[in-house]
């Protein structure tokens, strides 16, 4: 046999062999691209491992194809500190590509100063320049900057929008105690932008809680939002994810229908886990075959186990025995892999844990644990796990 290249490519955020079960989702976000006049943006949101940054980068592809200029990149909690750090990363962002536009020598845009001379561009130190010379606050100064470069982008460029995305971006929200503002700051400088029909779309991806956060933040962000929530794949995108990257490099080995059987219910149809089963499947029958195995099995028990360790154990860590009894309980109730109430968690403690959990309690832990990315609730009140197929992790360490 020769030598095998495993196809799987397991990973935050790293394109897999092949995308799966997301062409009504493209197909959605394609419509937004070909808007005549920007009135919704864009909104991805899902549980950890089912694929938003993936989907994000493949956007990215299709946007800039249709003739879009992209900008963007994590928001990171450092970035969303304050209003003027936010500016920072859009300005960072943008001028990576402002910097690669010719600007002819002679001329002048309103507001970029003096005449430009030959071969000159517009960096960061220029756009920094421009937002710090603005008068008014932090949102006045963005809306002119960004109007700016749309006049430049326009003048001198092919494209016909800007683009700017973000994703993590659960981890942003206001400082009222600091009086900063950064996502309100964001979302009223786009919103004001897009009133003046100036064609500069807002992509923001994030956990569960974004959606409700956004709302919290500004109410009117239900209008200027098209969510697009990510589900786990169904089987048939399923089987796809798992057998097409085999098929695409013509491999001498393969999946057996039971293998991919055991593989879709393990993997429960998130694409994180089908990447990371299917690896260690790939490798596991790569030994086995060298060993003289013509019918290789699939070792499931310790794929599960290196998934716990490598997926679910470094946020357990983070939480106290508190927190861990807590979600214990939350695990065994029967509704867990979908929806719970504080009250069905009071409930069952008192038959669970020698020390009942009261309600009070139990809000505070959630709200931490919200925090924390573990678990998020809607906007009906009821909670979920943020993290896919984590109530089975719990059940497996705690022996539930």
């Amino acid at each position: 046999m020769a030598k095998l290249v495993n196809p799987y490519k397991p990973g935050a955020g790293i394109f897999p062999p092949h995308l799966a079960g997301r062409e009504s989702e493209i197909e959605r976000c394609n419509l937004l691209f070909n808007q005549s006049l920007v009135i919704k943006n864009i909104l991805l949101t899902g549980l950890r491992g089912v694929g938003k940054t993936v989907l994000l980068s493949r956007l990215k592809e299709i946007a800039t194809g249709s003739g879009w200029m992209w900008c963007g990149t994590d928001m990171s909690e450092s970035a969303s500190v304050s209003e003027n750090t936010v500016a920072t990363r859009l300005i960072t962002d943008i001028s990576v590509m402002t910097s690669t536009l010719m600007l002819p020598p002679k001329e002048s845009l309103i507001g970029f100063g003096t005449p430009v001379q030959k071969d000159s561009r517009i960096g960061f130190k220029e756009l920094t320049s421009i937002y710090e010379t603005t008068p008014g606050l932090a949102s006045d100064k963005l809306k002119h900057l960004l109007s700016m470069i749309w006049l430049m982008v326009k003048t001198y460029s092919q494209y016909k929008g800007i683009i700017l995305a973000y994703d993590e971006v659960q981890t942003m929200k206001d400082h009222a105690d600091k009086e900063q503002y950064p996502l309100s700051l964001i979302l009223e400088v786009f919103q004001s932008l897009q009133i003046k029909e100036v064609p500069i779309l807002l992509i923001l991806t994030g956990l569960p809680t974004l959606q409700g956060l956004l709302v919290s933040t500004r109410t009117y962000t239900e209008r200027m939002f098209e969510t697009i929530f990510l589900n786990r794949l169904d089987e048939k995108a399923s089987r796809d994810a798992i057998e097409k990257p085999i098929k695409k490099q013509k491999s001498e080995l393969g999946f057996s229908p039971e293998s991919i059987d055991l593989i879709i219910k393990t993997s429960s149809g998130y694409p994180y886990f089908i990447q990371f089963i299917c690896r260690e499947v790939f490798d596991s029958f790569i030994q086995q075959v060298e060993a003289g195995n013509t019918k290789p099995n699939v070792p499931i028990e310790e794929i599960i186990k290196k998934l716990d360790i490598d997926f679910f154990s470094a946020r357990w860590a983070t939480l106290s025995d508190r927190q861990r009894d807590l979600l214990g309980v939350v695990a065994s109730l029967e509704n867990s892999t979908c929806e719970f109430t504080t009250k069905d968690v009071i409930a069952l403690s008192k038959t669970m844990l020698e020390k009942p959990l009261s309600g009070s309690h139990i809000t505070q832990m959630f709200e931490v644990l919200q925090g924390k990315g573990i678990i998020y609730k809607n906007r009906h009140g009821r909670y979920s796990f943020a993290v896919p197929l984590l109530n089975e992790f719990i059940k497996r360490s705690q022996n539930v």
